[in-house]
């Protein structure tokens, strides 16, 4: 990897560790769906622009059943999932929790398209279970069935993630990577808003400036940005050295924690860290020298 697919690569995990920060701030001011609503929907808008600029084509008038597919998978459910559990959970451990996704990925591979898991993948889930219960039985916040709830909810996004996998794979063989990206937030856009419309804010007057341009940031670079940040890297490095973007992002969720929520690192939560690391190791087949390298260049 250049310097500059590696800038883009640290970029991209920087961006989406932050969407733990935004959504932390916003959900229990906006409410889950609203915060959800607004990331999705001027997401779609940027992207919309994006192509419009670029003359790319689409094909959403042919897929339109999949998009929406496809965007409760991947986004309005997965995204709302996680707003909810923000409610009670701090975005350190949400960012760690997510980390699981390629966990429930190689399971769901598995029992949907009978995809092979080897001994070594089943020892990386049942490492990636230890973990979490490492990083649950060891966490700072109070073990409340508010929190158990939360975590639980974060643990079913990662699920979603895992279907989405599975479901793009089989639905949109060939199809352009970023009409997938924007015709995910439309459909998903499209779902939210009846729920949406039912949990408005009772008092917009509360809302602050630091609220309105954290859910500019989910959109605009947690989400917009991020994607085009992320087909760069497909494009330019391939999908194994892409996906080592997992190993990054809960470092970044809990760096920007800590920076602007003067959130608490444990030793709880950075040993159920490194032992759901170490099961992603064993999920994704990363050769470590290539993790390393990346790691010592940044």
């Amino acid at each position: 990897m250049q310097i500059k697919e590696i800038g883009a690569l640290f970029g991209l995990a920087a961006l989406w560790g932050a969407s733990f920060l935004f959504i932390r701030i916003a959900s229990p001011v906006l409410g889950p769906f609203l915060t959800i609503q607004g990331r999705v929907t001027i997401a779609a808008i940027a992207l919309l622009l994006y192509i419009w600029f670029t003359s790319r084509s689409t094909d959403f008038t042919q897929r339109w059943k999949q998009y929406l597919i496809i965007g409760a998978l991947n986004a309005a459910v997965p995204f709302t999932l996680i707003a909810i559990a923000a409610l009670h959970l701090n975005a350190s451990l949400m960012a760690i929790l997510n980390s699981m996704t390629p966990l429930f990925s190689a399971l769901v591979a598995w029992l949907w398209i009978k995809e092979e898991v080897t001994a070594k993948k089943w020892l990386g889930i049942l490492t990636g279970m230890i973990g979490v219960v490492i990083l649950v039985g060891w966490s700072p916040l109070p073990f409340t069935i508010d929190v158990v709830i939360s975590i639980a909810l974060s643990i079913l996004s990662t699920v979603c993630y895992g279907f989405a996998g599975v479901y793009a794979k089989k639905a949109f063989a060939g199809a352009p990577p970023l009409s997938l990206a924007v015709g995910q937030q439309l459909g998903a856009s499209v779902l939210l808003l009846p729920l949406t419309l039912m949990n408005l804010p009772n008092e917009t007057a509360s809302i602050s400036s630091v609220v309105i341009f954290s859910v500019l940031g989910l959109s605009v670079f947690c989400t917009a940005i991020a994607y085009l940040l992320y087909f760069y890297l497909i494009e330019r490095v391939g999908p194994t050295k892409t996906l080592s973007v997992t190993f990054l992002i809960p470092l970044f969720g809990m760096i920007w924690g800590v920076i602007f929520l003067k959130e608490t690192i444990t030793v709880g939560m950075i040993a159920g860290l490194s032992v759901i690391l170490s099961s992603i190791f064993m999920i994704s087949d990363i050769p470590l020298k290539s993790v390393r390298k990346v790691n010592r260049t940044g």
